[in-house]
């Protein structure tokens, strides 16, 4: 009998740092959850490690913690990236098959993608990763799975996914240098997409929005094929600061108001005044209004980066799965309602599927879908096309770190 396998999920987050123990069973479809731990984040700016001593204390107090309760050894962890300088680019790559029956083989696969990332980039850029959106064979285009078939000729067009070297390299050793491997590093919008959106979503066109404290994560998916992804440096963290200067209180006290009392559209009792009492200060008084008006701004500012980035790829208004609205700020108040509002498609709430007991909080998307990759992995264990296996992808992040 197959012995069940421990895999560790590690969401390195603007606001809190937070790690996901899941048990993967021989034949058994969902993850059971063993914990889920959590600490503040130091050392983190929105999105990116900015001191990388003050992460890995954090990051090994998390993961021992974990280990201490769940009573499992941690070696090694599933792990994210985020921040603004992520961006991604379109290139095309060619290569003759080599074969002399001209069946297109895995090696071929591999060439065309390496011929793909062979294009002018800046020396403190990194290619993370790269997703191909179509092969082409003998000018035959729109093809997915190309393994064994005929040809001449093999192209393809490719989404690549870059970043900044010395911000990847901060995050690779807060987690190293906490005294644990990487099994895999991923874009947190990617991560959080695989937690919550569905294959029929991704077939028919559907946009994610991870709203997190100090970053949004942006990914866009049609015909099961990432479109695009980007992530945008103002998330609901943003919201509490406005909320803590137009009161003049502390950042606890505002993210209270806003938990409790905000809304992203102003309902019936939106001139009414609350009070709320702060140890045995005077009460702070504000108005509804006035929190609707602020929590209202800054989630409009989201949907129009993200109503940008639809333009970009000309998909603005025409998505049929609509958007789906994860992370933290996710749990705003009538943010579904206003989604609509703004972007005019379809909105749903998406929350982790596919965990024992289920995961009914936006906010552990990414640390879900993590977890989520990492069975995939585990389950799977041949990797299919060379050059988007963990071992290439890692060979490509660790080069940063020499010399």
């Amino acid at each position: 009998m197959a012995k069940a396998k421990i895999i560790t999920g590690l969401d390195i987050g603007s606001s809190s740092i937070k790690a996901l123990l899941v048990k993967k069973k021989c034949g058994e479809e969902d993850l059971e959850v063993l914990g889920c731990f959590q600490e503040i984040s130091a050392g983190i700016r929105r999105g990116v490690v900015i001191n990388v001593s003050k992460v890995a204390e954090i990051i090994s107090s998390v993961l021992k913690k974990a280990q201490n309760e769940s009573g499992q050894k941690i070696n090694s962890v599933y792990t994210n990236i985020g921040g603004a300088h992520l961006y991604c680019t379109s290139s095309h790559g060619l290569v003759s098959v080599s074969r002399a029956d001209q069946k297109i083989s895995e090696e071929d696969i591999a060439r065309v993608l390496e011929a793909a990332q062979t294009f002018s980039l800046p020396s403190n850029k990194e290619i993370l990763e790269v997703f191909p959106k179509e092969f082409i064979v003998d000018g035959e285009g729109g093809i997915k799975e190309v393994l064994g078939l005929q040809g001449v000729r093999l192209e393809t067009e490719v989404l690549v996914l870059c970043g900044f070297a010395p911000y990847l390299k901060n995050l690779t050793q807060a987690v190293l240098n906490s005294g644990f491997q990487i099994n895999d590093l991923v874009a947190a919008p990617l991560a959080s997409a695989r937690a919550v959106l569905t294959p029929r979503e991704k077939e028919l066109g559907v946009a994610l929005l991870d709203i997190g404290a100090g970053t949004t994560g942006f990914a866009a998916y049609e015909e099961g094929t990432l479109i695009h992804t980007a992530i945008f440096p103002i998330g609901s963290g943003h919201i509490t600061n406005d909320i803590a200067i137009c009161l003049k209180t502390d950042i606890d006290t505002a993210e209270r108001i806003k938990l409790e009392f905000g809304s992203c559209l102003p309902s019936k009792s939106e001139k009414s005044e609350k009070q709320i009492r702060i140890t045995a200060e005077e009460p702070l008084v504000f108005s509804k209004k006035m929190l609707v008006e602020i929590t209202e701004a800054r989630v409009s500012e989201i949907f129009d980066q993200c109503q940008k980035e639809l333009k970009k790829i000309s998909r603005h208004g025409l998505l049929p799965a609509g958007i789906v609205l994860t992370g933290g700020g996710a749990r705003l108040p009538k943010i579904k309602e206003l989604c609509k509002k703004e972007l005019k498609l379809p909105c749903r709430i998406g929350l982790p599927q596919g965990f024992f007991p289920p995961q009914e909080d936006p906010s552990l998307a990414a640390v879900s879908g993590l977890v989520l990759g990492g069975a995939d992995l585990e389950t799977e264990r041949r990797l299919f096309l060379p050059e988007r296996g963990i071992g290439a992808k890692l060979k490509r992040i660790f080069k940063i770190f020499i010399p």
